[in-house]
C-alpha cells in the first residue's frame, strides 16, 4: 500500500482532471505553467523544478505555482520542502483541495496513516471528484479496519472511475464553483450524449448551486425516470426539494432512499434532515444518535442534533450538542454561531478564547471565519465589550458581503417596477379577480422586525395554523420572471398585465394547494416570509381576501438588529451599513405605495408598541383577522410548536424590553447608518 510517491501518471491525471486556472486564461504565467506540466509528463523533474522556482520568484503566493512546486518536490523526494510549500499554499488558500491530496501522498510515503487519512479526507471534503484521494483512502481504510469508511470510499472511487472522459473535469469545475465554465462544457457533452444521466445530474447540480431550483428539479426527475435506481441522483433530488421547501415530498423521497440502503450513513443523515423539516424532531435526533454511535465526534452530526433540539424547544440539549460540536472541531464557526444565535446563551471566556484563536488562524476557512466573527460579535456584546463586539460584527459583515454580488441600485429598480406595474388603476380594472379564499395571513416586513413574535401570537389562536417562512410566493415570482441572463431585466412584474382572469384564479388556487401540507385543520394559516412585502401586488391579485400584516420596527433598531445577524441564506443587503439603510428606505417607499393601492387592507404593527403594551396590539391583530380574542394569544410563549427562525427562543418567553434599545450601546459607531437613514 505504501509507496515512496504516487505514479507520475496519477499526478498528471490529477492536473488534467482538475482543469485548473492554468488552462482557463492564456496569460504568460499560465503558458509557462503548462510548459512545466509538459516537463512533468516527460519526467524531466530537475528541469521542471528550475522552471517552477523561477516562476515562484516572481509570484510567490500564486496557488497553482505553489501547488505545482510541491508536486515536483515530492516527486524528487524533497518531502520537507514539499510540505513547506503546501503549508504556504494553505496559509493563503485554505480550501485548495489538491494541496491536501499532496499532503496525503507525502504522509503515505512517510507511513503516517493517521495524517494521510486526515489529509485525504480534507481533500475529498473540498472536492469529492479527487479520484486519487478516494483510491488512496480505500487502501488506508482497509489497513485501519475502517469498514464503513472503506465502503464509502470504494463507492465513490468506482463511481468516478466509471465516468466518461470529460465528466470528471466538469465535476471538479462544479466543486470549485466555476459554474459558468462547467455549465458550458456540460451542455457540450450532452449534445453528444443526450441521455447521459450523470451529465444531466451534473447540470442539475449546477442549476441548484446558482439558485435555479425549478430546472434542477425537472432535470433530476428526468434522470430518475431514465434510471430509477440512481441513488446519487435521488440524493440530489431530495436536496433540491428541500431547497424548494417541498418538505413532505423530500421526506418521502429520503425515506425511499434510506429504505433501499438502510446502512448508508449519508442516506440516514439526509432522512434525519427531512424529519426536522416536517416537524419529526424526536425521530431526527434518534437517527442522528444512530449515526453518532458509529462516528461519535462528527461535528456536523452534532450540529444537526443541536438544530433539531433547538427547533423542538429543547434548549439545554441544543447547547450540549453545539458545545460537543466545536470541541470535536475547534474551528467550526457554525457551532459557535449556533450557540450565540440562541440569543439566550452567552459564550464563556474559554469559548471566546477558542473562537478568537481560530478566527485569527490563516488555516481557518472563509465560511468558518465569517461564522466566528458573528459569534464573537454577539459574545462581546453580551459582556459589554462594545469596541470588540463592533469590530467582529463589522469584519463578519465585510467578509460575507464580499461573497455576494449584491447591487443596491438593481433592487431599487425592482421596487420602482412594482410601483409602476401595480397601480391603483391596474387593480380597479381587475376587481373581483383571483381566488376568493381568505385562509392566508401574510406577515411581511424586514427581518428582525418582530414577525416571528406576531406569528407566535396568531399561532396561539385555535383558528390559526402557524406554519413557517413559506417560499411559494417567491417561487411564483421566479416562474413569472422567466429565465434571463445576469443583468437582464425580468418579465415580472410587468408580465402581470398579460395574465388572464383564469390565469390569476389558477395561481391563487395553486398557492393554496401547494401550502396545504404545511397546515393542520385550522381555517386560517400564517405565511411569514418577510420578503413577501415586495410582492403584495401579486398576493392581492391572486388572493384578494388574504390579510396582510406589516411587521414594522424603528429604522436604526431594525437595521442594526439585521446587521448583527448572519442569515442562513439570502438577505445580502444586511451585510453593509449603506446597503441596509438604502434597502430600509426602499421598503418604506414600497409599503407607502401598497397602502395607497390597498387602503385599509394592510395592518401595520410596530414592534415597539407591542413591547410597551401588548394587549391592545394583540386585539388589533385579532380584530383585523376577524377572529374572537382568546387568552392564549396573550400567553403566546406557552404555545408548543416548532420555530426555526433566529427568534425561536425569544418567542418562547414573555415579552421583555431589554433588546429594544440595543443599538444605543453602539451609537458612536452608527453615525453613518443614521446619516444614510436620514434620522
Amino acid at each position: 500500500m505504501y509507496r515512496g510517491s504516487a505514479q507520475l501518471c496519477d499526478v498528471i491525471d490529477a492536473m488534467k482532471n482538475n482543469d485548473s486556472a492554468v488552462n482557463q486564461f492564456d496569460t504568460a504565467t499560465n503558458v509557462e505553467l503548462r510548459e512545466v506540466q509538459k516537463m512533468l509528463q516527460a519526467n524531466r523533474l530537475e528541469e521542471a523544478e528550475a522552471a517552477i522556482n523561477k516562476l515562484a520568484a516572481g509570484q510567490p503566493s500564486d496557488p497553482e505555482i505553489l501547488y505545482t512546486s510541491a508536486v515536483i518536490k515530492r516527486l524528487l523526494k524533497k518531502q520537507d520542502a514539499a510540505l513547506l510549500a503546501l503549508d504556504q499554499l494553505h496559509d493563503t488558500w485554505p480550501e485548495h483541495s489538491r494541496g491536501y491530496q499532496e499532503k496525503g501522498l507525502i504522509w503515505m510515503a512517510r507511513r503516517n496513516s493517521g495524517r494521510a487519512v486526515a489529509a485525504f479526507e480534507q481533500a475529498v471534503a473540498l472536492d469529492p471528484a479527487l479520484i486519487s484521494s478516494w483510491k488512496a483512502l480505500c487502501g488506508l481504510y482497509q489497513l485501519d479496519g475502517n469498514h464503513r469508511g472503506l465502503l464509502e470510499a470504494k463507492k465513490r472511487y468506482e463511481h468516478l472511475r466509471a465516468l466518461q472522459p470529460g465528466l470528471l473535469a466538469i465535476l471538479t469545475l462544479v466543486n470549485e464553483k466555476r459554474f459558468e465554465i462547467a455549465e458550458s462544457r456540460c451542455r457540450q457533452f450532452l449534445q453528444q450524449h443526450p441521455d447521459n444521466v450523470e451529465a444531466m445530474r451534473l447540470l442539475a447540480r449546477i442549476g441548484s448551486e446558482v439558485g435555479i431550483f425549478d430546472d434542477a428539479e425537472r432535470l433530476l426527475e428526468k434522470v430518475l425516470a431514465l434510471s430509477p435506481n440512481f441513488e446519487m441522483a435521488r440524493f440530489d433530488y431530495v436536496v433540491v426539494l428541500q431547497k424548494r421547501q417541498k418538505f413532505f415530498q423530500a421526506f418521502e423521497e429520503a425515506l425511499a432512499l434510506m429504505t433501499a440502503a438502510p446502512d448508508d450513513y449519508n442516506y440516514r443523515r439526509l432522512y434525519a434532515n427531512t424529519c426536522v423539516d416536517v416537524g419529526r424532531n424526536e425521530e431526527a435526533i434518534n437517527l442522528y444518535h444512530d449515526v453518532l454511535t458509529v462516528d461519535p465526534e462528527n461535528p456536523q452530526m452534532l450540529l444537526m442534533c443541536g438544530h433539531a433540539a433547538k427547533t423542538a424547544g429543547l434548549v439545554d440539549d441544543a447547547i450540549r450538542y453545539y458545545q460537543r460540536s466545536y470541541r470535536a472541531r475547534p474551528d467550526f464557526g457554525d457551532a459557535f454561531w449556533s450557540l450565540a444565535n440562541l440569543k439566550t446563551y452567552k459564550l464563556s471566556l474559554e469559548e471566546r478564547q477558542i473562537a478568537e484563536e481560530n478566527e485569527a488562524s490563516a488555516k481557518t476557512s472563509l465560511e468558518d471565519r465569517i461564522h466566528l466573527n458573528f459569534a464573537l460579535g454577539k459574545a462581546y456584546e453580551d459582556c459589554d465589550e462594545i469596541e470588540l463586539s463592533f469590530k467582529h460584527y463589522e469584519r463578519g459583515n465585510q467578509l460575507q458581503l464580499g461573497k455576494t454580488s449584491y447591487t443596491a441600485q438593481q433592487v431599487s429598480n425592482e421596487f420602482d417596477a412594482q410601483i409602476d406595474a401595480c397601480s391603483v388603476s391596474f387593480f380597479e380594472d381587475r376587481k373581483g379577480w383571483g381566488h376568493s379564499a381568505a385562509d392566508p395571513i401574510f406577515i411581511v416586513g424586514l427581518p428582525r422586525a418582530g414577525s416571528t413574535l406576531l406569528e407566535q401570537i396568531l399561532a396561539s389562536h385555535s383558528h390559526v395554523d402557524g406554519t413557517r417562512e413559506l417560499p411559494n410566493i417567491l417561487q411564483l415570482v421566479a416562474e413569472l420572471g422567466g429565465r434571463r441572463r445576469l443583468g437582464e431585466r425580468a418579465r415580472y412584474p410587468e408580465v402581470l398585465s398579460d395574465l388572464s382572469r383564469g390565469d390569476v384564479d389558477a395561481l391563487g388556487k395553486r398557492y393554496l394547494e401547494e401550502t396545504r401540507s404545511h397546515r393542520a385543520k385550522a381555517p386560517y394559516f400564517t405565511d411569514k416570509m418577510p420578503n413577501n412585502f415586495r410582492h403584495i401586488g401579486l398576493i392581492k391579485l391572486i388572493l384578494p381576501n388574504a390579510r396582510i400584516i406589516d411587521a414594522r420596527r424603528k429604522p436604526i433598531a431594525c437595521c442594526w438588529s439585521a446587521y448583527k445577524q448572519l442569515f442562513a441564506a439570502g438577505q445580502a443587503y444586511t451585510y453593509g451599513i449603506e446597503e441596509i439603510a438604502r434597502y430600509y428606505r426602499d421598503y418604506l417607499r414600497l409599503m407607502d405605495h401598497w397602502e395607497k393601492v390597498f387602503p385599509g387592507q394592510i395592518l401595520r404593527i410596530n414592534y415597539e408598541e407591542v413591547v410597551e403594551d401588548i394587549e391592545p396590539q394583540v386585539k388589533r391583530i385579532i380584530e383585523f383577522c376577524e377572529l374572537d380574542m382568546e387568552p392564549g394569544c396573550l400567553e403566546f410563549y406557552k404555545t408548543k410548536r416548532s420555530v426555526s427562525t433566529p427568534s425561536s427562543e425569544q418567542v418562547r418567553q414573555p415579552i421583555y424590553r431589554q433588546g429594544i434599545d440595543d443599538w444605543k450601546k453602539f451609537e458612536t459607531h452608527l453615525q453613518p447608518l443614521k446619516a444614510y437613514l436620514g434620522v
